[in-house]
């Protein structure tokens, strides 16, 4: 079976109780659609635990892409060289990500052996900024924040970075003319788009993130069957 959950945020228990309540083994396959880190209580055993497991793909959020400017700029030997290359552009960097819950990350990163921090920095920077799925009937474009700054015509290496993590797409538009591809993505609790949390859907559209870390609930999408789990 193929399953997708997005924006874990640091819930480690809540997802090591996703991977028992659906029963996922070797044979399956699992995408998390980025913002695996912040927030919640333990970011760096969900990604220590993904790095073990061949069969987890993880994509990019906004967090990951936070997280790697400012731990790849800090988590060096301090050298006067170091010290003066702390500049403005840095300083803003460092405090956006922590206002966004990024403290505990850092914090459990400072934490690990240097060598343990180049590891799971050169994992992070691993992670795909989209993935493309078939099953069965049904095609799938997994991305973390949706396709941003849409156009008709725009190919998805066309897409920055930024566009597909972080800018918030058109719920309302349907991508694609085929009704059988589905956009897939995280990011945006869906309590702001349908009231509740649970799965949002909407033109083909299909958003994850139901709060996991911010008082909602963790959700996983069977893309098989389409089952939808919740904890």
């Amino acid at each position: 079976m193929l399953y997708a959950m997005s924006d874990l945020h640091g819930e480690y228990q809540k997802y090591l109780a996703m991977l028992e309540k659906i029963k996922f083994n070797q044979e399956d396959t699992l995408y998390l659609l980025g913002d695996l880190v912040d927030r919640g209580p333990e970011p760096v055993k969900i990604l220590q635990d993904i790095m073990q497991r061949p069969n987890v793909y993880p994509l990019l959020g906004n967090h990951e892409v936070m997280a790697i400017y400012v731990l790849k700029q800090l988590l060096v030997e301090v050298t006067e060289e170091t010290i003066s290359q702390v500049d403005t552009y840095l300083m803003e960097n460092i405090f956006m990500w922590q206002r966004n819950g990024g403290s505990v990350t850092l914090e459990q990163f400072q934490a690990l052996p240097p060598r343990e921090r180049r590891q799971l920095l050169e994992f992070m920077e691993g992670f795909g900024w989209y993935e493309t799925v078939d099953v069965g009937e049904r095609a799938f474009l997994l991305v973390h924040a949706g396709l941003g700054n849409y156009r008709p015509g725009k190919k998805l290496e066309e897409y920055s970075l930024e566009e597909l993590t972080m800018v918030r797409p058109d719920y309302q538009t349907r991508y694609f003319p085929d009704d059988s591809i589905y956009v897939l993505s995280g990011h945006t609790p869906t309590k702001l788009l349908g009231g509740k949390w649970e799965i949002y859907r909407s033109r083909n559209n299909i958003v994850l993130d139901c709060g996991a870390a911010i008082g909602g609930r963790l959700a996983c999408l069977c893309l098989d069957t389409m089952e939808e789990f919740y904890l």
